[in-house]
């Protein structure tokens, strides 16, 4: 059968050059979604570590402005003399704001008061003072051979009666006590100053180290060199690196600069997460058409024996028509042998519709994924709040921070209770809710993304409670779900508003209208899996709104959505609370 395995050989090599191609092609596409991902978060986690040192930093300037003009200190600029209760006022004031050192310095350089013993090094010509003495706020970064520390310097001028420059007040502010509260985060953060100096970061093993900027390498303090290869994948850049255990191997390169601090920021995000997601789908695409082409590859085997059978079956009754029982002998097993493959295809028939069933329960366990991210976000802000709180000492603060987490824990139980539930169409008791808090906590869980996004809210609460029939944590759900589809609605549009109001009466009728591009099939928004977002945007599975749906109409209401001229209205109509509803 030479011939026969020739064809098949010359179906079966293109069939597995089209399989490698097509999963690599998978892979390519998974990991580039990923990165975005990775970028999304890198972005966040670099904007949040440099928001929090513009922060810290910014009471340090405060502190030199208040205290420079502080009659205590501007008196001393007559006596030229050192006043023990000016150094007090300073100590005092380093105290509150864990500054290292405050000191006052007159025109000339002389230190008049002082909260410690030591003085910066170089003070009377350095850049900071010298634009002090020129009216201004001087600012600057440097490791301080005085300290023997990374410090930052805030230079603030005291002027006299006549309107000169007398003196300076000069803040010097600890580097270790702002990169403690980021020190812990997955991201490795470094900030380089303009003379490519790595000056902070959450890796200390790369503090003192430098990266010219454009350049492939990392400069050891002791001159020795490390380059690196950076990839591109799309619009993103990965370096792959080998600076030591605590560093990715491969890592996501982002950058933001910061010309306030004379700082660019630079955040190396593991891309390890993003190769596994890429594995993991590329693998399951060839794994199926793998499993397909087995399939018809055996199918189309068993029909071409069973061809060749039956011509030699035919063959046998032309040349020996005496005998019949043995022609009928093979005919019956010929027939077995036709029963057996067609169970064999009905068998591979059913185990493929058990094959979908699993897909469809990989999509609503996607579905469920994006239902639990609204309350993680809220998770992950409380927990970085409660550390910031703990860091500045404030306990009762980070105590309701962590109580916000434990009652985002249990909503978040509540919710999965909820959707399996809704998927077994289980319900729990309708009861009494007032729909005003669930609003606002609604509003307080989308709050950044829509500050984030810009989006303006015009919701005015009605003075009063407002009861209906329900389900606190599912009508929370449907209302977080109606603002965030608006919000992303209204991602390209040129005014971004949302509109929230109540209408009372039986039923209560909430409205939500944006200013995003409309509905572009309302008859449709409802259907499970139907989504009008792009591919790979990492959300828009197409099940918020069926969720949503299911969930009002569990409770008794209802939830339609239409087009208005400036873009689009949802109406969710809930059943008024009754006091006949207490008693039943």
């Amino acid at each position: 059968m030479p011939g026969l395995r020739s064809k098949w050989i010359g179906i079966i090599v293109p069939f597995l050059v089209f399989v490698a191609v097509l999963t690599i092609g998978v892979w390519r596409y998974g990991y580039s979604q990923a990165l975005d991902q990775l970028a999304r978060r890198g972005t966040a986690d670099i904007t949040l570590v440099l928001d929090g040192l513009s922060s810290d930093l910014q009471r340090y300037r405060d502190q030199a402005v208040q205290l420079a003009e502080h009659p205590t200190l501007t008196q001393l600029t007559a006596t030229r003399q050192r006043d023990q209760a000016a150094d007090d006022l300073l100590l005092a004031a380093a105290d509150r704001t864990g500054a290292a050192m405050l000191l006052f310095v007159d025109s000339n350089g002389t230190v008049l008061a002082n909260s410690q013993e030591q003085q910066p090094a170089g003070l009377q010509q350095s850049r900071y003072f010298q634009r002090a003495m020129d009216g201004a706020l001087g600012i600057a970064h440097a490791t301080d051979t005085g300290f023997g520390k990374r410090v930052f310097y805030f230079a603030a001028p005291s002027f006299a009666d006549t309107g000169q420059i007398q003196a300076a007040l000069v803040t010097v502010a600890d580097v270790e006590n702002a990169e403690i509260g980021w020190r812990a985060g997955p991201t490795a953060v470094l900030l380089i100053d303009s003379d490519d100096n790595i000056f902070m970061s959450n890796r200390t093993e790369l503090l003192g180290w430098a990266h010219p900027a454009g350049s492939t390498t990392f400069l050891h303090p002791n001159g020795e060199k490390h380059v690196f290869k950076p990839q591109s994948f799309g619009n993103h850049e990965v370096w792959k690196l080998n600076l030591g255990p605590y560093l990715p191997s491969e890592a996501l390169r982002l950058t933001q600069s910061r010309p306030q601090l004379d700082m660019t920021g630079l955040a190396l995000v593991d891309v390890a997460p993003a190769q596994k997601i890429a594995l993991l789908q590329s693998t399951v695409v060839g794994a199926l058409l793998l499993f397909f082409g087995a399939l018809l590859f055996l199918t189309q085997v068993r029909r071409q024996t069973l061809s060749i059978a039956n011509a030699k079956l035919e063959s046998r009754v032309a040349e020996r028509t005496q005998s019949l029982t043995e022609t009928n002998k093979i005919l019956r097993h010929e027939i077995r042998e036709r029963k057996e493959a067609e169970a064999a295809l009905k068998k591979a028939q059913a185990d493929l519709v058990q094959a979908g069933k699993l897909s469809a329960l990989g999509q609503l366990s996607a579905g469920i994924s994006h239902e639990l991210n609204q309350p993680l976000m809220a998770i992950q802000q409380y927990a970085a709040n409660g550390g910031a709180f703990l860091e500045r000492k404030q306990p009762d603060k980070a105590g309701e921070n962590l109580s916000r987490i434990d009652e985002m824990a249990r909503r978040m139980g509540r919710i999965i209770r909820n959707l399996r539930a809704f998927v077994r169409n289980e319900n729990e008791p309708v009861g009494q809710v007032d729909i005003v808090p669930v609003i606002e906590t609604a509003l307080d869980l989308t709050g950044a993304r829509m500050r984030q996004s810009g989006i303006t809210v015009n919701w005015q609460p009605p003075p009063h409670p407002v009861w209906v029939s329900g389900g606190e944590v599912r009508l929370g759900q449907v209302l977080v779900n109606l603002i965030s589809n608006a919000a992303d609605a209204m991602t390209d549009s040129p005014e971004k508003q949302l509109d929230i109001t109540v209408q009372e009466g039986n039923p209560v009728v909430l409205r939500l209208r944006d200013t995003g591009p409309g509905i572009e099939e309302p008859e449709k928004i409802f259907d499970p899996f139907y989504s009008t977002k792009q591919v790979g945007d990492g959300d828009g599975m197409g099940l918020g709104l069926s969720i949503s749906y299911g969930l009002v109409q569990s409770f008794g209401g209802n939830i339609r959505g239409i087009n208005t001229a400036n873009g689009a209205e949802f109406s969710v109509e809930l059943e008024r609370w009754q006091e006949k509803d207490k008693v039943a």
